[in-house]
């Protein structure tokens, strides 16, 4: 199975990716698609066309739906500059990039019982929420240490922990399942967490993927194994799934077949 991640990630080093511009170059139309299908998870009113529209040309045209979901579009586009240029920087991932990308995700998009209630874009959450079948989330007052602990988990030592393509995934999977445990902020965590999964691939010299929007039930599913029974098993094995059907068109393209 890692044997074909092993061989898409040769592909990904092969193209030699520095600076934004190459990353935005080598990721082409997938930031679109990234936006698409991590908005349309927990949207179901985004559309692909007015998220491309967003995309190139700052707005849309004969736009009947609502303002929060066109709020939603605008901010994913501007999260995914912020992503571009915190990679040209060599930034690492850490809890203010975290909150960085949060704030762009979110903003004006906050219900206003949320607003009422002191919770802001940008900041962890203040008040207490749990959430999916298995009723997730850290209490408020406990997210500062644990995010800080799961920032630290995933910088501490990279050499060591991430010595290999699959220990990488490893860490990327763990990150990801962890950070939607905590479910850290009042709202966004998804988006957030999906984003800040691709910023320490892609910072690691790995592809980013598309979590596919009608792949989300065996998401749900997988991201429920770890909060009922710890295993990362599934989510890894399913990042890995989703980043082959992202980049398999690309790789056919450039005359790479992975079996």
């Amino acid at each position: 199975m890692y044997e074909r991640y092993k061989t898409l990630c040769d592909y990904w080093r092969s193209l030699n990716i520095r600076t934004a511009d190459d990353l935005e170059n080598a990721v082409e139309e997938k930031g679109v698609l990234f936006a698409y299908h991590s908005g349309k998870i927990e949207n179901d009113r985004v559309t692909y066309y007015d998220t491309k529209e967003i995309f190139d040309h700052d707005g849309v045209t004969s736009y009947t739906g609502d303002l929060r979901t066109l709020f939603e579009l605008y901010n994913a586009k501007q999260a995914y500059r912020r992503f571009l240029d915190a990679f040209g920087e060599g930034r690492k991932l850490d809890e203010s990039l975290v909150k960085e990308f949060h704030y762009l995700l979110t903003r004006s998009t906050y219900t206003e019982r949320r607003w009422k209630q002191g919770e802001r874009p940008g900041e962890y959450k203040h008040h207490d929420y749990v959430v999916g079948i298995d009723e997730v989330g850290a209490l408020p007052e406990d997210v500062g240490d644990e995010m800080s602990e799961l920032i630290g988990d995933i910088n501490s030592d990279p050499g060591k922990i991430m010595s290999s393509d699959e220990s990488i995934l490893t860490a990327a999977a763990f990150f990801h399942a962890k950070f939607e445990n905590i479910h850290p902020f009042s709202d966004g965590n998804g988006r957030t967490g999906r984003l800040c999964m691709n910023y320490l691939l892609v910072s690691m010299g790995h592809p980013p993927a598309v979590i596919h929007e009608e792949d989300r039930r065996s998401y749900y599913s997988a991201l429920s194994a770890w909060d009922r029974d710890t295993q990362i098993g599934p989510l890894k094995s399913f990042l890995e799934e989703q980043q082959y059907k992202t980049w398999r068109n690309r790789l056919e393209r450039a005359g790479i077949t992975l079996q």
